[in-house]
């Protein structure tokens, strides 16, 4: 798959044409727009095949950590947990509401056999760093040459 198939939102792109019109005629929505509404917030993520480890990053900005759930099966990895409103406000009262609330998902397929047993994360800045050790036969076999 295309790399910029993969982070193309065709729901992004009409909530852009929706504020461009709403600019035109000089006009912004207090409301969330139907665009937004139907959009999904998934983290977006790094994953880097190290020599001995697989590192997994997640930006999951505003998120308590003991509402981040990890999960390994097989050869998948997933994220979830939940983004929570800080406070109370009426609907009338926005100007815009663009950031998401509610439960998010990520499943990521590893690239490689990670030892389960081993794996370790951190969360520090909103970014949950999960690093998996490879198996002993995913590692790369180094030969010396006579």
């Amino acid at each position: 798959m295309a790399n910029w198939l993969a982070k193309w939102d065709p729901f992004k792109d009409l909530e852009d044409i929706h504020d461009a019109f709403d600019r035109f005629f000089g006009r912004e929505l207090a409301r969330p727009t139907r665009a937004t509404e139907l959009r999904r917030w998934v983290p977006t993520i790094d994953v880097i095949d190290e020599k001995d480890t697989v590192v997994v990053k997640a930006e999951i900005p505003g998120v308590d950590k003991k509402d981040i759930n990890i999960s390994l099966n097989e050869d998948t990895l997933t994220i979830n947990g939940e983004t929570k409103k800080e406070e109370e406000v009426k609907e009338e009262n926005y100007y815009r509401a663009e950031r998401y609330y509610g439960s998010f998902s990520r499943t990521i397929e590893l690239p490689t056999a990670v030892e389960k047993d081993k794996v370790k994360a951190t969360y520090k800045d909103g970014i949950l760093t999960v690093t998996l050790p490879k198996t002993k036969e995913a590692k790369p076999k180094v030969a010396d040459v006579p």
